[in-house]
């Protein structure tokens, strides 16, 4: 069917594409950010319950480092921070993308049904 389109049908069909691609990776990526919130969090309430005088390490690449209760305790909550940040951005950019999908997508029904094309009245199917 692509081969029949007009070059401006063409260009949104390809433009959706595009779109619907873009939106699966930012919802990948938003994925990826809210189970690093999640176990971030869980990190935070597990240290809670920790005694400050407590020996402790943090993962660096593949060593553990020694630290302590304060540092560990404001690492972890700048991380929090910064991903809960990073969640919001991917969630306003994922309603971004779709109302854009949306609008694209509804624009290229239109200019099929114009041209009497299969979803227009008068189609194939009808």
């Amino acid at each position: 069917m692509q081969g029949n389109l007009p070059p401006e049908a063409q260009e949104k069909l390809e433009t959706l594409q595009d779109l619907q691609e873009t939106a699966q990776n930012v919802a990948q990526q938003k994925q990826q950010s809210e189970t690093a919130l999640s176990e971030t969090e869980t990190a935070l309430e597990a240290l809670s319950g920790v005694d400050e005088e407590s020996v402790m390490y943090r993962e660096v690449g593949e060593l553990l480092i020694e630290t302590d209760y304060e540092s560990a305790a404001e690492k972890l909550e700048a991380k929090q921070d910064q991903l809960e940040v990073r969640v919001e951005q991917l969630t306003k950019q994922e309603t971004r993308v779709q109302e854009r999908f949306e609008k694209l997508q509804d624009e290229l029904q239109e200019m099929l049904s114009g041209m009497g094309g299969p979803q227009g009245p008068g189609g194939a199917g009808a």
